[in-house]
């Protein structure tokens, strides 16, 4: 280890920055927001720096201003300037950052995950700021917004704890067991009066935990595509309940010591009734457990969401959805086909061409709209019918078709047809499911890939 990790308390205290640029500004800003008193020396200044009230000496830097300065930052692009600060700083024994030049630094101003109180500092010792910067960002993904507020609340009982608990082992069990509950869960919905209570109830002794239901919607497949709560959803489960639509790749994210409950849905195939799905997932969360029903894309878009969460109430389980991007618009962010373009399209409809067994078949006739994008899901078997029957409402056979195979996911296919040749195309291709039929003159704007 080259540099020893430190904060700095900087209330009240005296800072230098050189520099009147904005890189400078960001400096400034950043030590406004730790409490610092900042004096800026620069002959010249950006306009958010001259309408901002800092202390301005509009001079040449000279080591007079550092008298009496904790730390000094220079962020001019000077670097004779920049030398003239770190010599004199150094001279004094004062702490110097200079932007971009690790050789004149004594200290370095690591990247930042702020989640207040709790502060994570990523520093390369210099070498490679971007890379910090990087996992800077991955960090902000994984680390829940509500982390602060929860080091607050083990702030404000650290004392009562420690009255309760004498020994040190006793005490940092507690904050586990605290940890490892539904607090951080109470605080992320803000019910800041819950977690209080929970923490009390386990501060008594009752250490009971009440069990919650997520319906989270993983997406696509791809795991870049999850949204931070459905992550945060994943890793903190005790149980999944997940689809076969689920990537592995998602999966993949879940803790090793979950309990992993595939109930299949896959056409053709033996999958789990969707009554004995509800009452698994009422079961699972019902003995304290925390549990998520992983579906593929999103819960409420042809999903059957609205029965498990329908389920879950007449159960009295807390329930949640976490939303997650449908195929639709994976599939046409990932081939770069708009589901509405001016002239082209001025709307869309999601419609599945997948019927229960004496159900009502899609009025596909009344959907031939002109201007229009269809986006059909579960319609490989039915393709056939569909083309015939869209053909028979009016679209021309020419109408042009693109076929998504396993959207964003490492193996997806493409096949760009049109309304007449759409189910020879399936055919001939073997095209597998999942796939998205993406049907209009928006598919007119797909270009393969060379």
């Amino acid at each position: 280890m080259h540099d020893f990790p430190l904060f700095l308390d900087l209330h009240g205290k005296d800072v230098l920055v050189v520099g009147g640029g904005t890189v400078a500004w960001r400096k400034v800003q950043a030590l406004h927001k730790a409490g610092a008193k900042v004096r800026l020396v620069a002959k010249t200044l950006c306009a958010e720096i001259a309408a901002s009230p800092v202390d301005h000496v509009a001079e040449q830097f000279e080591p007079k201003w550092l008298d009496g300065v904790w730390l000094a930052i220079a962020a001019t692009d000077d670097e004779l300037v920049n030398e003239a600060v770190a010599e004199a700083a150094n001279a004094r024994q004062i702490w110097v950052n200079v932007v971009d030049q690790r050789a004149l630094c004594s200290a370095i101003v690591p990247a930042v995950v702020e989640r207040k109180p709790v502060t994570i500092a990523i520093s390369s010792d210099g070498q490679a700021p971007v890379l910090a910067r990087r996992l800077r960002e991955k960090l902000e993904a994984e680390v829940p917004q509500w982390t602060g507020a929860l080091a607050a609340l083990m702030g404000r009982f650290r004392d009562k704890v420690a009255s309760r608990f004498a020994a040190f082992s006793d005490r940092r069990r507690f904050w586990e067991a605290l940890l490892d509950g539904d607090t951080g869960q109470q605080l992320a919905k803000g019910d800041t009066q819950a977690a209080e209570a929970e923490l009390e109830a386990l501060l008594a002794g009752e250490n009971r935990r009440s069990g919650w239901l997520k319906l989270v919607g993983a997406g696509p497949g791809d795991p870049d595509l999850l949204t931070l709560k459905a992550l945060q959803a994943i890793q903190a489960a005790d149980v999944i309940v997940y689809d076969r639509l689920v990537s592995d790749a998602v999966m993949n994210l879940a803790r090793r010591d979950a309990d992993f409950i595939s109930v299949g849905k896959e056409k053709g195939l033996h999958s789990v009734p969707q009554p004995e799905i509800e009452a698994i997932l009422v079961r699972e969360a019902g003995a304290g457990k925390r549990v998520v029903r992983l579906k593929g894309g999103d819960p409420f878009v042809f999903g059957r969401g609205g029965e498990e969460v329908l389920a879950a109430r007449a159960a009295g389980i807390e329930v949640d959805v976490v939303p997650g991007i449908t195929a639709a618009a994976a599939c046409s962010a990932r081939t770069q086909v708009p589901l509405t373009h001016r002239g082209l399209a001025n709307q869309m409809t999601l419609v599945t061409g997948h019927c229960q067994p004496g159900g009502e078949d899609a009025n596909w006739r009344a959907l031939a709209q002109p201007k229009s994008t269809l986006a059909i899901y579960m319609g490989l078997t039915q393709s056939s019918h569909i083309a015939d029957e869209l053909m028979a409402g009016g679209l021309a056979a020419s109408t042009p078709v693109l076929v998504v195979e396993n959207g964003t996911r490492p193996e997806e296919r493409r096949f760009r047809t049109d309304l007449g040749h759409l189910a020879d195309t399936v055919e001939q291709a073997q095209v597998k499911s999942p796939a998205l039929l993406m049907i209009g003159d928006t598919v007119t704007l797909y270009q393969e890939a060379k």
